[in-house]
């Protein structure tokens, strides 16, 4: 609470002038107040605070305590709340903003060492951004099991076919892989059709 108090409700309307008078609003540019902040965050220890394993954990050697603070969900809630009193930039201040929070817990649950080194660890350490891609123009997508995109085995390879939009984060000049939900099963019932692919910004097709 008293970094949000402190450090980052002063400077809100700041923010605010800095986004409205920059640039042609055609590309997305970070301001150097949100910089700075999440600087000052890191430094404190006050990254990653979304992450349930603790500095004993895996990544803490690398990352210190970028690695997570080893809160659980009833320890984080009141830090989400404090985060809550300047949401246009805490959650990204101390790196716990969607989507990639949840896109880092899937890395840590499920992917391989490869993928973990490729995509886990520059979210981590805040070099990267992602995004999810779920959300679909030709369906009603507030229900995940009407998602018509496809993913389909091809060799080695998974092709995938659809649009997704309204995308959180994808504007960002440092996202550079979408965790795209797709159809992989259509006999399968609802629940079981669908699969998660990670997918490079900079594949061909994207």
């Amino acid at each position: 609470t008293t970094f949000v108090t402190e450090e980052i409700e002063p400077v809100v309307d700041d923010y605010h002038r800095d986004v409205a008078r920059g640039g042609d609003h055609t590309t997305w540019a970070e301001s150097q107040i949100m910089t700075e902040l999440r600087a000052k965050a890191r430094a404190q220890g006050l990254w990653n605070l979304f992450l349930p394993v603790g500095p004993d954990q895996p990544y803490a050697e690398q990352f210190g305590t970028h690695g997570g603070a080893g809160l659980s969900n009833l320890d984080y809630a009141p830090v989400a709340e404090a985060m809550g009193r300047a949401t246009t930039l805490a959650p990204y201040v101390f790196n716990c903003n969607a989507p990639d929070t949840g896109n880092m817990e899937v890395l840590l649950k499920y992917g391989t060492a490869e993928q973990k080194q490729t995509w886990l660890e520059p979210l981590l350490d805040g070099q990267i951004r992602s995004m999810f891609g779920m959300t679909e123009p030709g369906v009603a997508s507030s229900d995940a099991t009407n998602m018509a995109a496809t993913a389909v085995l091809d060799g080695d390879d998974v092709v995938i076919n659809g649009t997704k939009w309204f995308s959180t984060g994808v504007g960002h000049p440092d996202c550079k892989v979408m965790i795209f939900m797709g159809l992989t099963d259509p006999d399968a019932d609802r629940h079981h059709r669908h699969s998660m692919v990670l997918v490079p910004l900079d594949a061909d097709g994207v």
